[in-house]
C-alpha cells in the first residue's frame, strides 16, 4: 500500500488507484483496463476514478501468474468463477485438477514439439555444413 491508498478507520477498508496497482505490478494502467473490460476485475467508482479493493488486487495478481504459467484470460475468469459461485471446497479442487492436468498436457505436448523442431533444425544445419564443405 503507498501513501495514495485510502484507509478508512471506521472499518479499515484499504482501497487502491489505478496508478498505485500498475507501479506496484509494473505495469499499464491500460493493462489494468483491460482485465476490468475482461470482467477480471470489478473497481467500484468514486466519480470517474476507479477504486480497486484488495480482492481487486489479489485477483490481478493471480492474473498475472496465471499469465506467466500459461493461463489464458479465459480459463483465469472460470477459476475466479468457479472460486464466486462454488459452495464446496471439493468440486472447487477437483476442477482446478482437471485444469492443472489439461495446462500440464498441452505443456508437454509443446516441449515434445520443440524438441522435434531443435532436431529437425540441427539435421538441417549439419546438411548444410556438409554441403559447404564439400564445395
Amino acid at each position: 500500500m503507498t501513501a495514495n491508498s485510502t484507509q478508512q478507520t471506521n472499518n479499515t477498508s484499504i482501497t487502491y488507484t489505478i496508478g498505485e496497482l500498475a507501479k506496484e505490478f509494473d505495469i499499464t494502467t491500460r493493462s489494468i483496463r483491460f482485465y476490468e473490460d475482461a470482467q477480471l476485475l470489478s473497481p467500484t467508482r468514486n466519480g470517474q476514478t476507479r477504486v480497486y479493493s484488495p480482492k481487486d488486487r489479489t485477483r490481478l495478481k493471480l492474473v498475472l501468474r496465471g499469465k506467466r504459467l500459461g493461463f489464458s484470460l479465459q480459463e483465469t475468469k472460470t477459476i475466479f468463477e468457479l472460486y464466486d459461485n462454488e459452495d464446496t471446497e471439493e468440486k472447487q479442487l477437483h476442477i482446478m485438477l482437471e485444469l492443472i492436468e489439461d495446462k500440464k498436457q498441452k505443456l508437454i505436448q509443446q516441449q515434445q514439439d520443440i524438441a522435434d523442431v531443435l532436431k529437425d533444425l540441427s539435421e538441417l544445419e549439419s546438411g548444410c555444413k556438409d554441403s559447404l564443405a564439400k564445395l
